[in-house]
């Protein structure tokens, strides 16, 4: 099969392009006979005819689905090692009434960063003890507002919120459980903008300061120290990362467990999802596993009780479960260097709805969607509509070239960071966000519309009201 030189390296042009490599879709994602693509039994054409485009469309099942496995993973291998494990769901991800009601039901505990987001958790009916709230930079009515509402522990990221923390917490009657990010030092196999644990950082205290940042904690009679908690980065494909923090986290545990007890030991996420057929995720049994092993080899050497540990999974849950859909509105063979062609493919979206790819060149997939076909395959490369040069959904793919107007296009693996970074660039409605499961639809995030947009316009008299 001719590959087009304009193709990256690591993008194999396929003998045919309508295959959906089960890695990167969700797990109910299918052909039909027809050739249409279905997601739990819905056709990407029901869907477009009742919700338009574009639209991210949430395998229902699936994302429960791998919430369990994970739970369940984890649950059976530090129960190995004789303790236990607190999951929490990264709300950052992407964060509904629905999905948070998805995660608590299955198990997981919810992880917020926002009074936004605690204030949706909160919405939808979760324990506010089944909360952990981080943020390098909480304001003092976030703070007060968590710790009134009995949130679960808050992850102290910098000295200066330990007293307000602790403050907050005499003034509301309460003993506040907190944990402090650490900024480990160790360096992530991951995009710049992923990795959260260097250095040269925004997030937590260094290493070498941690133990005089406890003491202060500990001075106050408010707070309640639980542990040390460690995030250092996204989209990690293998343990060696998690091996050294741990390494280095629980050395850290270890002095401080002289003083007095220190239960937990919060080793963060970042786990990596396929969004290519390239990328090699771990899967989760083999991930749990791993760093089991990791937690008991290390606490076996510096002779000490294995502390409970927690995770913070987001993008792993949320993010293969989820697709985004677009129509093609146009079509352009551009020629390179007076080489090669390469097909543009605009669709009726863009960096409003998938931002990553402009933000740090994500990679993603995608197929053509409302039919398969048999001609060759063409190297593509899928563009939104903004006034942008950067605005591309999909670097490089190859679809059928016979793609023409009016085609639909699915993106998948967009659940994590798509639909939350969303915004509204150029004055577009940010899409709705659909939820398929056994044969059925529903909105659980409704999509804006052009009066929407023009409601929050100050400027604009509404309807009905004179000047």
């Amino acid at each position: 099969m001719f590959a087009n030189p304009l193709a990256p390296e690591w993008l194999e042009a396929p003998a045919e392009a309508n295959s959906l490599p089960s890695t990167v879709w969700s797990r109910n994602s299918a052909r039909t006979e027809s050739g249409e693509l279905a997601i739990a039994g819905v056709t990407v054409t029901a869907l477009v005819r009742d919700f338009g485009t574009p639209v991210y469309v949430i395998d229902e099942a699936d994302a429960i689905a791998r919430a369990t496995d994970i739970a369940a993973a984890f649950e059976s291998e530090f129960a190995r090692i004789g303790t236990t494990v607190k999951v929490y769901y990264a709300a950052k991800a992407f964060l509904c009434t629905e999905v948070a009601r998805w995660m608590t039901a299955a198990g997981l505990n919810i992880d917020v960063a926002s009074a936004g987001e605690m204030a949706v958790a909160l919405a939808a009916g979760v324990d506010a003890s089944r909360l952990g709230f981080h943020g390098n930079n909480k304001s003092l009515s976030e703070i007060d507002r968590a710790v009134c509402a009995g949130i679960g522990p808050i992850v102290i990221d910098s000295v200066v919120e330990i007293g307000r923390v602790a403050e907050a917490a005499a003034r509301h009657g309460r003993t506040q459980r907190v944990r402090l990010r650490i900024n480990s030092g160790v360096h992530a196999s991951t995009h710049e903008y992923l990795a959260t644990a260097r250095e040269d950082q925004k997030f937590g205290v260094p290493l070498a300061e941690a133990e005089a940042v406890v003491a202060q904690i500990r001075s106050h009679s408010s707070l309640e120290f639980v542990g040390i908690h460690s995030h250092i980065g996204s989209q990690i494909f293998d343990t060696a990362g998690f091996a050294e923090a741990a390494r280095r986290l629980l050395e850290l545990h270890a002095r401080l467990s002289v003083d007095a007890p220190v239960p937990e030991l919060n080793l963060g996420g970042g786990f990596g999802i396929a969004y290519t057929s390239v990328d090699r995720a771990l899967p989760v049994a083999e991930l749990a596993a791993s760093l089991a092993s990791i937690v008991e080899a290390e606490c076996t050497r510096l002779g000490i009780v294995v502390p409970v540990i927690a995770i913070e999974p987001g993008r792993s849950i949320i993010g293969p479960s989820t697709t985004t859909l677009y129509t093609v509105g146009t079509i352009k063979d551009v020629l390179v260097d007076g080489e090669a062609v390469r097909k543009y493919v605009s669709v009726d979206g863009g960096m409003s709805d998938n931002l990553r790819t402009a933000l740090y060149g994500a990679d993603y997939s995608a197929r053509l969607a409302n039919r398969t076909s048999e001609a060759d395959p063409a190297l593509v490369r899928i563009a939104g509509k903004h006034c942008e040069a950067g605005d591309i959904v999909v670097r490089a793919e190859y679809l059928p070239g016979d793609v023409e107007l009016g085609d639909l296009i699915a993106v998948p693996a967009t659940g994590a960071y798509g639909w939350a970074m969303s915004n509204n660039y150029n004055y577009l409605a940010r899409p709705p966000v659909v939820a398929v499961r056994d044969g059925h639809a529903r909105v659980i995030v409704r999509g804006e519309t052009e009066d929407d947009l023009l409601r929050r316009d100050a400027g604009i008299t509404p309807l009905g009201e004179s000047e």
